[in-house]
Order: structure tokens, then C-alpha cells, then sequence
């Protein structure tokens, strides 16, 4: 009988394999992005020195105050502009994308089409 990976397996490998290719500088950091079945992640990391440099989740008093749901398409887009205002602040204009091995649709493209609106290149 075959047996069939699940999907958070197959999700970490292609994750592994971006790894390899992406890699936040200091004038280049990484934003990373993490989807539960609840709420979203996004941080802004140097891999040189391995510090997250900003950092936004939907957990966030002020993020969540404004969202109704936490894990739908709108609250991705809404994290994507308070971390690029974050980010910004600190003084990151470009930043390397890492999608964490999820597919680039929905969500995930919703919070990257959010940020390069807000202002951050990738």
C-alpha cells in the first residue's frame, strides 16, 4: 500500500529546499512567513547574525483589535501592511520573501501584495 505523506511534511521540505536559496542579509533580511489554521506569522530576520529584526502575528493586541477573523484573507493583508509599517520604521526598505513552503495564493500572496503596497520591495 502507498503511503502518502501529509500535507505539513511535504509543506517543511519545500520549505528546506527554499532555505537553501534564500537567505536574509543585513541590508537584505528575509521576511518569513509562517500560516496556522488560526492566525498568521511574519517576521523580518538577518541570517547572518540569526536576529529577528521586526517581527507582527495576528496574536498582536493591535492587529487582532482591528481583524474579525484572524486566519482569513483580509487578516493576511492587514498584517502585511503593519509589518511592512514596522519594518519601514526600522529602516528595511528591500527584503528577500520566504513563503515558508506554502503555495503562493491566497493568503500568503494576499500578505505580499499588502506589503509591497506599504512600501517594502521584493
Amino acid at each position: 500500500m502507498v503511503s502518502k505523506k501529509s500535507r505539513t511534511e511535504v509543506r517543511e521540505k519545500k520549505h528546506r529546499r527554499l532555505r537553501n536559496h534564500l537567505a536574509g542579509t543585513a541590508d537584505r533580511p528575509r521576511l518569513a512567513v509562517f500560516r496556522s489554521n488560526n492566525h498568521m506569522y511574519a517576521q523580518v530576520i538577518d541570517d547572518t547574525v540569526g536576529n529577528t529584526l521586526v517581527s507582527a502575528s495576528t496574536l498582536d493586541k493591535e492587529v487582532k483589535a482591528e481583524l474579525e477573523k484572524t486566519n482569513n484573507v483580509e487578516a493576511a493583508a492587514h498584517l502585511g501592511t503593519v509589518i511592512a509599517k514596522k519594518a519601514l520604521d526600522k529602516g528595511i526598505n528591500t527584503v528577500v520573501f520566504d513563503r515558508g513552503g506554502f503555495i503562493y495564493q491566497g493568503k500568503i500572496k494576499a500578505l505580499a501584495d499588502a506589503a509591497r503596497e506599504a512600501g517594502l520591495e521584493f
